[in-house]
């Protein structure tokens, strides 16, 4: 049997100004989804409301969009897996291995308080799946809790986008929280890599986190190390 894995993608598509367009940052995905397809796994694509999922602009542009990103914004088959993502009460966690969250600043809004993707987090954890998230892929993380009520992250290592990775990335100003002092909030053991927008992953057991946008392909490795 193949190992299957679900990616989560945000159906954010701005900021609070409808002006300020976001969304999906592409290679988070495309660079794990390279990875995994390597190893033969199924994949699946899920977001909070299903459907299309728009693409951070700022992702498209040198020196993010690089050929693995290029390669999926070429190929129109894997384009449509973007405009009709399944919604999280379609999805039964039983038939998935892993799920990996993406990033991109939409994923703040959606991700959190989204009891269907919650539900699929903890029944994946609870039966030994493994749970990933990159970037700000780890707002999705925030709220899950297990069975027991307790926090899927307190007490856990953890990374995901710093704070000042948000203030030199000139965007501290548009975020709705700080995602850092939330985690911390939250006991999770926050860590990130000595200079900031350095690929730097972490495995805590089963929870596998990535800092930044350049650590997808080092968070989907040690994914698929576990698996």
């Amino acid at each position: 049997m193949s190992k299957r894995i679900l990616h989560v993608v945000s159906n954010v598509a701005h900021y609070a100004d409808p002006s300020e367009p976001t969304g999906l940052w592409l290679s988070e995905l495309t660079h794990a989804w390279d990875v995994f397809a390597a190893k033969g796994y199924e994949q699946r694509i899920v977001s909070p409301k299903g459907g299309a999922s728009p693409l951070e602009p700022r992702a498209l542009k040198w020196p993010f969009l690089d050929a693995s990103a290029k390669a999926w914004l070429a190929d129109k088959a894997r384009m449509a897996l973007l405009k009709s993502t399944a919604r999280s009460d379609e999805i039964d966690p039983a038939d998935y291995d892993a799920i990996y969250f993406t990033g991109g600043h939409a994923v703040m809004r959606d991700f959190p308080d989204d009891e269907g993707l919650q539900r699929i987090t903890r029944a994946i954890w609870e039966r030994g799946g493994i749970v990933s998230s990159v970037c700000h892929g780890y707002c999705g993380l925030l709220n899950v809790k297990l069975s027991d009520g307790k926090l899927l992250v307190a007490g856990r290592r953890v990374t995901g986008f710093s704070w000042t990775e948000e203030i030199l990335a000139g965007v501290a100003k548009k975020m709705p929280y700080n995602a850092e002092d939330e985690m911390k909030r939250r006991g999770a053991r926050y860590e990130k890599a000595f200079l900031p927008f350095l690929s730097h992953a972490v495995a805590d057991g089963r929870l596998v986190t990535g800092q930044n946008p350049f650590s997808a392909k080092a968070t989907a490795k040690k994914v698929a190390a576990l698996l």
